[in-house]
């Protein structure tokens, strides 16, 4: 008993050392690699995420201070600091960005390993601690766990190499993305894509917090479908801020803040102005909106479809060589015409046709017509063959009657009426028939003002007399265009935004062509159109009363220089009957006078005869002499 003993305790310390040794690379093959996965990589993963939400923070906070400055100028010393402060920390975020994408993505490849060097540490431990007692140990079973190894070292390896490309990926990127640093980049370098349907990124929302007090907050916006969304910083999806299909977008002028625009819904009870970062971003936002306010991201190709209609616009407003002739035909001959009821607006813009109807335009507007986006100089107004004396100026209009040396043209006409208006611009039409082409004029307008970044508007005053329609220089009084009131065939209010209205002119042909031709002009008002359609429309009526008054006493003078006529006529005729009674009166007294004479000159006769056949031919002749 006492050697089996011997022998049970040598085995039972044999087995003990195994014991030892399996503990031993328990500890060190399996437990270590997993401690060491979650106290250094898990940790320097949170430990970059902070960093990165820091470097966050300071990017928005240089942001803001950045978007506080004024457009008007000042200290050029605070902008530069403000514009540096915005450098350093989009820079230092990008950086931090990066590093902590390369983290997440070699903790990708360590996640992998992770589970696998433990197990494999484990199984190594117990076959070295079962070799010890047991050969049933396959050489199968060590082929594959010398594969399994094999397998962790080829991740190690692709890891390493991966690590390496990434390092230089970021070298390459922040050599490349230098200018981006600065928070308006060059748009010489970097030109708007102005083709997009689909628009994400950080803008600043206007809220009103008064009558006349606002505040701005910057949030995450980005387009779904035809639909504008936003999400603040923190929330886990975002909130529908606006529908833009058929909404209208257009640049503003905010006095604090710059690159600003408003987004207008269909139906006008909706807007929002927003704020962009950067020139870049301003005019993307507002072509891209501009595109989905069309549906075209409704086309199985939006961007190329995108392509097709701003090459169009662009198309539409390319000078043209003979642009002033086209404004020589602005002088009109004075046209009889009805007046053309204005009809009611309602539904949305375009609600009626097709998704890509912007498309086929040729029905409505010509296709290579140019915009006109300013008036014409007053020059223009003299009718053809008034040559301008050197020292005549532009005629003046005093919207209030006053009259100064020379009496006003419009100061019989019973309707005054003055309006506030801004000129957006005027372009060729081919019909002038229905409202619809001046709806259509107001899209190709305003869509090519926000291709073009032309935002300055002429503001003038509108004179809307019985005679004509005049736009006025609110600060010369001098007029700038004339427009006859019989030409103007065709006026109407925009369906949804009711400050836009326009008119169609129906002119003769320039001292070129003879043929008349339409051109609409499309103007933005303080108050609404209609109140303006509304007075076109009591000018026109006037004037129609007017015009129908004159036919008639006109009509009246006829007939009454008919009858008068008639009354000359038969006065004359009577006189030459008289005339001819008392001729024949006197005619007949004559010839009763006349008889008796003769009676007695035949018997004088008689005897002369006879004494002349007495006398012969020298008493002929001497008669003859003496007579």
């Amino acid at each position: 008993m006492t050697s089996t003993l011997q022998q049970f305790a040598k085995v039972i310390d044999e087995l003990s050392s195994c014991h030892a040794v399996l503990s031993t690379q328990l500890a060190d093959a399996m437990m270590f690699p997993i401690t060491q996965f979650k106290e250094r990589d898990l940790k320097e993963i949170l430990t970059l995420k902070e960093v990165f939400q820091i470097a966050s923070n300071d990017h928005d906070a240089a942001i803001t201070r950045y978007s506080r400055l004024s457009k008007r100028k000042e200290n050029e010393k605070i902008k530069a600091e403000v514009t540096e402060d915005v450098y350093t920390s989009r820079k230092k975020q990008h950086q931090t960005m990066m590093h902590y994408f390369c983290a997440l993505n070699t903790l990708q490849y360590k996640k992998k390993i992770s589970l696998l060097e433990p197990l494999l540490g484990y199984m190594q431990a117990q076959i070295s601690f079962f070799k010890m007692g047991s050969e049933n140990l396959t050489e199968q079973l060590e082929e594959f766990l010398t594969n399994i190894g094999t397998s962790v070292q080829n991740v190690r390896r692709e890891m390493d190499c991966e690590v390496e490309n990434m390092q230089q990926t970021i070298e390459d990127l922040e050599v490349a993305s230098d200018p981006l640093y600065l928070p308006d980049p060059d748009p010489t370098k970097f030109p708007a894509h102005r083709n997009l349907t689909r628009k994400a990124g950080y803008l600043n929302a206007r809220n009103k917090t008064g009558l006349v007090s606002s505040s701005w907050e910057r949030q995450f916006y980005f387009t779904q479908g035809g639909n504008l969304m936003s999400q603040a910083r923190g929330d886990v999806a975002g909130g529908l801020v606006m529908d833009i299909d058929n909404c209208s977008v257009m640049a503003v002028d905010c006095e604090d803040r710059r690159y600003c625009f408003q987004i207008t819904s269909f139906d006008g009870k909706k807007s929002s102005i927003l704020q962009a970062e950067s020139k870049k971003d301003y005019e993307e936002w507002i072509c891209t909106i501009n595109n989905i306010s069309k549906q075209i991201y409704l086309s199985e190709n939006p961007e190329e479809t995108a392509a097709r209609v701003n090459q169009s616009a662009l198309e539409a407003v390319t000078p043209s060589p003979s642009f002033q002739q086209r404004h020589e035909s602005l002088r009109p001959a004075v046209q009889s015409r009805p007046p053309a009821a204005r009809t009611s607006s309602t539904g949305s813009l375009g609600s009626d046709s097709a998704a890509l109807s912007a498309l086929s335009l040729d029905s409505l507007v010509a296709p290579d017509t140019p915009i006109q986006f300013d008036i014409i100089s007053p020059v223009s107004e003299d009718l053809p063959g008034q040559a301008k004396s050197s020292g005549q100026s532009g005629r003046r209009t005093n919207p209030f009657g006053e009259s100064g040396g020379s009496k006003p043209e419009t100061e019989d006409s019973i309707l005054h009426q003055l309006f506030i208006v801004r000129f957006l611009g005027s372009m060729e039409v081919r019909c002038d028939e229905s409202p619809d082409v001046v709806y259509e004029t107001m899209r190709q307008i305003l869509a090519a003002r926000a291709i073009h970044n032309v935002f300055r508007m002429t503001e003038s005053h509108l004179l809307v007399t019985c005679d004509c329609l005049k736009l006025i220089d609110p600060q010369t009084q001098v007029t700038r265009l004339r427009f006859p009131l019989p030409n103007v065939v065709l006026y109407a209010t925009h369906q949804e935004n009711k400050r836009l209205f326009g008119f169609v002119l129906r002119t003769s042909g320039g001292r070129v062509d003879s043929r008349q031709t339409s051109i609409c002009y499309i103007f933005e008002s303080n108050n609404e159109g209609e109140k303006i359609c509304d007075s076109v429309g009591l000018a026109k009526q006037i004037a129609l009363h007017a015009e129908l008054d004159r036919k008639a006493s006109e009509k009246q003078k006829e007939i009454d220089r008919v009858k008068e006529k008639q009354q000359k006529e038969l006065n004359k005729q009577k006189q030459i009957e008289k005339d001819l009674e008392e001729q024949s009166r006197l005619i007949a007294a004559s010839s009763r006078s006349n008889q008796s004479s003769t009676e007695g000159q035949f018997v004088v006769l008689s005897s002369s005869q006879s004494e002349d056949s007495d006398l012969g031919e020298d008493g002929k002749k001497k008669r003859e002499s003496e007579a």
